[in-house]
Formats: C-alpha cells, sequence, structure tokens
C-alpha cells in the first residue's frame, strides 16, 4: 500500500543558476512538449460519436444540482436548465474522452457521469467559465485561503502539465467548506494553465512545516476524514482522467495515518498516479521547479503580487480559449487542442448530429 521512506536531505541548488519569480509562468517553454495521444478504435471512435450525438441535443435539460441529478432530475420542469454556451464550452471532444475513459467506455455509464458532473458544477458555481461570465464561487470567497500560499500554480512538468503546489503546512484557517470551494477553485485555474495537446494536471503535494505561519486553532494540516471523502469525491466523480500525477513528500506519521484510512476510497487508476518520496527533479524541469524541490525557481509567495496576477493569466486565457470556442461556431464536441491553440483551422472538425 504506502510505504514510508527514510528522510532525505534538502536538495542542494547551485545559487548562481536560480531565476528569482514571484508570478505564475503563463506558458509552456519551447522545451517541453506534451505526448502524443493515441488514435481511436473504430469502436472507440463509434462510442465516442453516441455520446457526442446525446450532448448535441438542443433540447437537453439537466438538474441544477448534484442530488437532483442523482434521482433523474425531478418532476419540476423548471428546476431543469437547458445547455448555457459556457458548458457547451466545457463539453469538449476531450471531455467526453475522459469520461469515457474513465467510465471504460461504457456509453450511458459516461453520459450519466457528465450529466451528474454539470448538476454538480451548477450547483458549486463553477459552470459559466470564470465569474467574468458568472459563476458564483468568485476569487474574493477563496482569497483568505490563499494568503499564505498554500496553493500555488507554478510551472509545468516533463509531460507538459501544469503544476498545483498543495502546502497542507501552510494552512492558515480553521477546517470549513471553504477550504474545499478553495481548492477547487484553484483546480479551475490549474486547467486555465493547460496548454495545447495536454488536459491533465500534476500535482506536488509538501507536508512540510513553515515556521512564519502561524498555528490556527481548529485548523490542521490532515484533514478529517470527511472533508478527505468529499475531495475524493470531487477529484474522482467530477474530474476524471484530470490527474497525471501527483508527487508528495515531507510526509509526516499522521499523513501517512490519513492515506491509510482513505486508501479504499481512492480507485486503482488514481493510486497509480502516486509517487511518495522521490525527487521532484526527476519528473519536473529544472526551470520550472521550485528550488526548495531542487529546482532553480527562486520563488517567493507575495499574496499582493502573486494573486492578481494569477488572476489575471487564467482570465485572459479562459478569454482566449471562448473567443475561439465562439470563432469556430460555439458547438458541444470542439477540441480542447483547437480551443486553446493558435493556429486559424480547426484540427478536428465536430460531426453533425444525426437527424
Amino acid at each position: 500500500m504506502f510505504r514510508r521512506k527514510k528522510d532525505k536531505k534538502e536538495e542542494e541548488v547551485d545559487t548562481s543558476r536560480l531565476i528569482s519569480i514571484q508570478t505564475p509562468i503563463a506558458d509552456l517553454p519551447e522545451s517541453i512538449q506534451p505526448a502524443k495521444t493515441s488514435k481511436l478504435t473504430p469502436d472507440q471512435d463509434a462510442k465516442y460519436a453516441e455520446v457526442l450525438r446525446h450532448f448535441q441535443d438542443a433540447e437537453l435539460k439537466l438538474a441544477t444540482s448534484e442530488k437532483q441529478q442523482q434521482h433523474g432530475g425531478g418532476n419540476d420542469d423548471g428546476q431543469l436548465e437547458t445547455l448555457s454556451s459556457e458548458e457547451k464550452a466545457w463539453l469538449t471532444r476531450d471531455c467526453f474522452l475522459r469520461y469515457l475513459r474513465a467510465t471504460k467506455w461504457d456509453v450511458q455509464d459516461c453520459i450519466s457521469r457528465i450529466e451528474l458532473s454539470i448538476a454538480w458544477r451548477r450547483q458549486f458555481g463553477i459552470d459559466k467559465m470564470g465569474e467574468e461570465h458568472g459563476d458564483s464561487l468568485k476569487a474574493n470567497m477563496v482569497e483568505e485561503e490563499e494568503e499564505t500560499g498554500k496553493q500555488v500554480v507554478l510551472g509545468f512538468e516533463n509531460d507538459a502539465r501544469p503544476i498545483l503546489y498543495l502546502k497542507p503546512g501552510r494552512q492558515n484557517t480553521k477546517t470549513s467548506h471553504r477550504q474545499v470551494q478553495h481548492l477547487v477553485f484553484m483546480l479551475e485555474r490549474v486547467i486555465d494553465f493547460m496548454p495545447p495537446g495536454q488536459d491533465s494536471l500534476a500535482l506536488l503535494i509538501d507536508f512540510k512545516e513553515h515556521a512564519d505561519v502561524p498555528k490556527v486553532s481548529g485548523g490542521s494540516k490532515i484533514p478529517p476524514i470527511g472533508v478527505g471523502k468529499e475531495v475524493l469525491h470531487i477529484l474522482q466523480t467530477h474530474y476524471p482522467e484530470r490527474l497525471g500525477k501527483a508527487l508528495l513528500t515531507n510526509i509526516p506519521w499522521l499523513a501517512w495515518t490519513f492515506l491509510k484510512m482513505i486508501h479504499p476510497f481512492i480507485d486503482p487508476l488514481t493510486r497509480e498516479k502516486l509517487v511518495f518520496d522521490e525527487p521532484f527533479p526527476k519528473y519536473v524541469p529544472e526551470d520550472q521547479l521550485d528550488r526548495l524541490y531542487g529546482g532553480l525557481l527562486d520563488f517567493t509567495y507575495t499574496h499582493d503580487v502573486y494573486w492578481p496576477k494569477l488572476l489575471e493569466i487564467a482570465e485572459s486565457k479562459r478569454a482566449h480559449y471562448l473567443s475561439r470556442f465562439e470563432k469556430f461556431g460555439g458547438l458541444v464536441g470542439l477540441s480542447e487542442y483547437d480551443l486553446r491553440g493558435s493556429h486559424p483551422d480547426l484540427l478536428y472538425p465536430v460531426e453533425s448530429p444525426e437527424k
């Protein structure tokens, strides 16, 4: 299951090579390229087309909460809503393929899972692709959680995945639902940073204590089991195939106990993506990695500098994505490669629904 490695020495870095930085890295460097995706088999192509046709239905109406959708949407038609333009922009070719892979290419299960995620996104307040378009989960609602830099989007790993650092040792608030909101908010932001050709992310999780962060009564760097299960449910149900790699380091005994407790709730595919106490430079280029972990980025978290820049870059990337969505017809099933790219023409045209 989980095996704790012996303590290791801090990574030493040649200070003359350090790169001073206080803000996110906006774009993937040319030295990193996403891995090429495999072509669909004829059977997979047919199943994909079936999912696509379902969500191309202009009359499709879905619930506005996860529980309601689980119960078939209810009988009150006023509680159901057709797909918004932003939801259609979320329903990409890549989105369908992620859910198909997660459901082992079971079409009906895939459709049900996507519909459930749409209802959950509506309920959670992230269905409009940013607060500038109407998301009810806004930056100022979770900003206090971010003041100590306990979650940071910074750099890209070897396979072009944007990196989200999680630093539970910088915990600054009591355990609450807002901490879950903060995590979801930051997951959405790291997704904004995904380059063309990459639709998964990397987590770098460091449990090290930080003396500059005062301990908070009622706060803990190890979440209660209930919160852990809720986060796992969100990640596995509503962000399937989004986690490409999770690197964990400085894991205390209490965290190992927590990991063992939630182990039964972690699906086997996610377990395979967890890496414990291995050198981060094995997975992340030096010029994309914080010096604390053997990289060259001399990163200092200053909230008034980092936070507004993160929001600015993410909003700019969403604007680019949505402008290309409109340019290419505002269709369900457009490719994220086309939407995140800058090439003039569609590389993945959308099939018309059958009459």
